[in-house]
Parts: C-alpha cells; sequence; structure tokens
C-alpha cells in the first residue's frame, strides 16, 4: 500500500468493514479482457476467511471464473465528501478492503446452504432460512477463499 498512513492492519477493524459494507465488487480477468460485477454477499472467517455470492446458473462472471479463478475483490463503506475552497481541496473520506483470492462454485448442497445462509445472516437476516427447491436448483453459489485482504481509510 503506497499510504502506509492509510493502513488498517487489525483483522478485527477489517472485519468490521466487510460487515458494513452493502456490496462486494468482483473483478475477473482473461487474457486482456477484465471485467467487474458488484453481487451481495455473505464473509465468514471460520474456519478460514471466505465470502460467498449467489448469481444465475450462466454468465459471463461464471465463464470467467471457469477459465481464471483467481479474483481480486473490494468492498468501501463510510463515504463522506469534504468540500472545499478551491477544487484541489475537495476529497472523500472512506474505508476500503481489497483482496484477492480462488473462486470456486460451491456444488455440495449442506455448503449451498451453509452459504446462502451466510449472505443472508450479512444483510440481516436471522434464524432458520427456507429455500422454494425449484428456485435454489436454479442458483449458483460461490465460495471465494481468501488468500491476501487489506484494508484503508481516510
Amino acid at each position: 500500500m503506497r499510504r502506509a498512513d492509510r493502513a488498517i492492519s487489525g483483522i478485527q477493524e477489517i472485519e468490521e468493514i466487510i460487515r458494513k459494507a452493502d456490496v462486494c465488487r468482483l473483478a475477473f480477468a482473461n487474457e486482456n479482457f477484465p471485467y467487474i460485477v458488484t453481487l451481495n454477499f455473505g464473509y465468514t472467517d471460520d474456519p478460514e476467511q471466505i465470502c460467498y455470492f449467489h448469481c444465475a446458473r450462466e454468465g459471463k462472471k461464471l465463464d470467467m471464473m471457469r477459465r481464471n479463478n483467481y479474483v481480486c475483490f473490494e468492498m468501501d463503506t463510510d463515504h463522506q465528501i469534504i468540500k472545499g475552497i478551491s477544487a484541489c481541496d475537495w476529497g472523500m473520506r472512506f474505508t476500503s478492503v481489497i483482496g484477492y483470492g480462488n473462486i470456486f462454485e460451491v456444488t455440495e448442497k449442506d455448503e449451498r446452504i451453509s452459504g446462502l445462509n451466510c449472505i443472508m445472516t450479512h444483510y440481516g437476516g436471522e434464524g432458520q432460512y427456507q429455500y422454494n427447491e425449484k428456485v435454489f436448483e436454479q442458483t449458483t453459489i460461490l465460495r471465494l477463499k481468501i488468500l491476501e485482504i487489506s484494508a484503508k481509510k481516510k
């Protein structure tokens, strides 16, 4: 990170940013073709740092994932515009997390349900969740194993 004075190193503070984030942006790359997509997500660190996502059974992100499952992800929160007298005095406060990992499709039913439960919990759901079997079968669950993570705050 270029600006060490903005780095957040404590995992608890990093995970607090993740908990506050509304979406996660996933960046895929194949050869000279980049692709970024914004997704709802769930996060767990038990027993390792994982993000879960859900999506349709087909699409560009899945095609790209199958060619190259190494991805970059980003989340940001706490946006506040700082106004100034001149244009150069303007800025923005924020917190953000960026990382890298490998993403895979989850095929085992119990982990698919756990992944969906993780997503539901992230957005405030509580208790037992019931999933429509027809919709469940048409839903792809993705698992991002986080290999590297960092955060910063301005």
